[in-house]
C-alpha cells in the first residue's frame, strides 16, 4: 500500500492536536479526512471506504469505542486507537473490538506516522482496488480476515498464516514451522505441521498456502491476485 494512495479517516475533538497531526498526515502523503464528532465519523464511514482509521476516544456525540465497534461490524478498515487513556481496561476493551493498535497521547508525529504505516503493510490490497478481495491480518487480536469476512482460525492455524505471510519468498521447514509457532514447548513428530497446514487450507477461500516437495511449505501472494482477478472469495 503506497501512502499517496492511503485514505485515513481522523477522528480528533482537539483543534490543535487535528490540525497538526493532519499537516503531517498530508506532508506524508495520505489522503485525510477529518471528525470531530463521533457520529460525524459514522456518517463517513457508511459512505466511503477509508484504508485506515485513526480514533480518539473522548470525543462529542459517539465515543471512539463505538465507532470502533461500527467499524468491526461493517467496514473492513484498519483502525489505530489515538487517546490519553492508558488504562489497561481501555486497551483491552479496544483490542478486544479488534483495533489493530493502541497509541497513548502524547505521541510523537513521526511516531504515529511510523505506526500508521506498519499497520497499513499488514494489508494485501488488491492491485488496482481497494483491499475489499485482500487477506488482512490483525496480530493483536489475533484474527485474520479475507474479504472483510473473519475467518474461523484456531490460535495455532493463525500463527501457521501469520509466519508464512510475513516471508513469501522464504520456503520454510517443518521444523521451522514448529519452532516459529511453538518455540521449544513442542514435543513430537514434526508431521503435526501437515495437520495444521490440511486444516488451515481448508479455511481460506484462496489456495495460499504451497507446498514445495522435500523442503516444506510457502506462502503464495501470486494465489490472492489471481484470485481477485477472477472475483474468487
Amino acid at each position: 500500500m503506497e501512502k499517496e494512495k492511503a485514505s485515513v479517516l481522523f477522528l480528533e475533538d482537539d483543534p490543535v492536536i487535528r490540525e497538526v497531526l493532519t499537516e503531517y498526515m498530508h506532508m506524508s502523503g495520505y489522503r485525510v479526512t477529518e471528525a470531530q464528532r463521533g457520529d460525524d465519523a459514522i456518517s463517513l464511514l457508511a459512505r466511503q471506504q477509508f484504508h485506515l482509521a485513526v480514533l480518539d476516544i473522548c470525543v462529542p456525540g459517539v465515543d471512539g469505542f463505538g465507532v470502533l465497534k461500527y467499524i468491526q461490524e461493517n467496514c473492513r478498515t484498519a483502525v489505530i486507537m489515538l487517546t490519553a487513556l492508558g488504562d489497561e481496561q481501555s486497551q483491552v476493551k479496544a483490542f478486544n473490538l479488534y483495533a489493530d493498535d493502541y497509541v497513548i497521547k502524547p505521541v510523537s508525529p513521526i511516531i504515529l506516522l511510523k505506526r500508521m504505516e506498519t499497520i497499513l503493510r499488514r494489508v494485501v490490497w488488491q492491485e488496482g482496488g481497494t483491499g475489499e478481495e485482500g487477506l488482512v491480518l490483525k496480530e493483536e487480536s489475533y484474527c485474520a480476515f479475507f474479504g472483510g469476512q473473519k475467518l474461523p482460525l484456531t490460535l495455532t492455524e493463525y500463527l501457521l498464516l501469520q509466519k508464512l505471510y510475513h516471508e513469501p519468498e522464504r520456503v520454510f521447514t517443518r521444523e521451522q514451522l514448529i519452532l516459529g509457532i511453538f518455540n521449544e514447548d513442542y514435543i513430537g513428530n514434526d508431521r503435526i505441521i501437515d495437520a495444521h497446514v490440511k486444516n488451515l487450507r481448508k479455511k481460506l477461500p484462496l489456495p495460499c498456502i504451497k507446498t514445495v516437495i522435500g523442503v516444506g511449505y510457502q506462502f503464495d501472494r501470486t494465489a490472492l491476485k489471481a484470485g481477485g482477478d477472477t472475483g474468487q472469495v
